[in-house]
């Protein structure tokens, strides 16, 4: 295994440069009190008040203005350009879990690159942090205390299977594709729990699920 550069016993708040939810940083922090940044979502969290422990990225997006208020043992630069910085600041990270902020909304493509990024087998599991939704990727059997009528939607970024308990149509004995059938505006009927068949589903949830999700995922 690679050295990380950071080593946490306890859950971690990563912040990107794009758009941040509504309290999702405080929420988060709340959750997950240690600060990680990856590039330019070093500006944000100082922004909010918050100096990152460490800051990781190839440092196109870190202004000099952000890059001076910065203790100099924070900043980690990765200089290859074939991954993202959400990729890169993962893959240095060992915790029981991650919650990731200012990587959903804005630009399109940014949010694709984070589907991606969550699929790509990291040693921490991830949780990305939107407006109204949490979105994780569904790597062993999880039970969340959903409610009757919530939307439990699922997304498979490859061909991939499941099966269900508590949603209005089961996936048990589908098989899902990007490029066919997916399980988006699913419906919980109360408390779900989902298990995959396999790798590269996405699960999303409303955000009030987010501690429990965080729970469910964690490695300890």
């Amino acid at each position: 295994m690679n050295a990380k550069i950071v080593d946490e016993i306890e859950p971690i708040t990563l912040v990107g440069g794009g758009e941040i939810a509504l309290g999702a940083l405080e929420e988060a922090l709340a959750l997950a009190p240690v600060l990680v940044a990856a590039d330019g979502g070093a500006a944000a969290a100082l922004a909010a008040g918050h100096v990152p422990q460490a800051v990781i990225g190839d440092f196109d997006s870190l202004s000099e203005a952000v890059r001076v208020q910065l203790p100099p043992e924070s900043l980690h630069p990765v200089a290859e350009q074939d991954s993202t910085d959400f990729d890169k600041a993962l893959r240095s990270i060992a915790a029981p879990v991650v919650l990731a902020v200012g990587f959903l909304g804005a630009r399109v493509d940014h949010q694709l690159a984070a589907f991606n990024t969550l699929v790509q087998g990291h040693d921490a599991p991830c949780v990305l942090v939107g407006e109204t939704e949490v979105i994780f990727h569904l790597t062993h059997p999880v039970a969340l205390p959903a409610k009757a009528g919530e939307v439990i939607s699922l997304f498979p970024m490859q061909p991939a299977a499941g099966r269900s308990e508590g949603l209005e149509w089961p996936i048990d004995g589908l098989r899902m594709s990007p490029m066919g059938r997916i399980g988006t505006s699913n419906r919980a009927t109360g408390p779900v729990r989902l298990e995959p068949e396999g790798l590269g589903l996405l699960v999303i949830v409303p955000r009030r699920l987010l501690r429990d999700v965080m729970n469910a995922l964690r490695r300890d």
